[in-house]
């Protein structure tokens, strides 16, 4: 016997908040709403449907209709907060603080490659003369 998977459908929140609002108004219970809504067609499938009546419910009464808006399936996204933009002014000095730092570390690799290729000249010469430094 080949058991048919029911397909995942996505309902909408005016769909979630109608028959929750038509439960609450008719004093409808779960049972009643299911098949009222849905028309199931046997324990196991009306059992899912509960469920999800159930959780829509507890979504209602604790966070009322916004709470459908949201998107619950998922993970949820765990990365690093966002950070709010920084003033304009702020943001200026910050450029203006990093270029004169990249000025800076040019000038510093030059005299760097500078002071390496004197020091190589100086021992070149005190090789060619047989003098050793101190």
């Amino acid at each position: 016997m080949e058991k048919r998977r029911k397909k995942n459908t996505k309902y909408s929140p005016e769909f979630k908040i109608a028959v929750i609002m038509d439960m609450r108004e008719n004093g409808l219970s779960q049972r009643e709403t299911v098949r009222k809504y849905w028309g199931t067609n046997g324990r196991t499938e009306e059992d899912l449907y509960r469920c999800s009546l159930k959780r829509w419910k507890r979504i209602y009464l604790e966070e009322g209709v916004a709470g459908f808006m949201e998107e619950r399936r998922g993970r949820k996204g765990k990365g690093r907060p966002r950070k709010e933009p920084l003033d304009k002014e702020i943001e200026n000095d910050l450029i203006a603080e990093n270029r004169r730092l990249r000025e800076r570390l040019e000038y510093v690799e030059a005299e760097n490659e500078y002071l390496k290729k004197l020091d190589a000249l100086v021992r070149a010469e005190e090789q060619k003369s047989g003098k050793k430094r101190k």
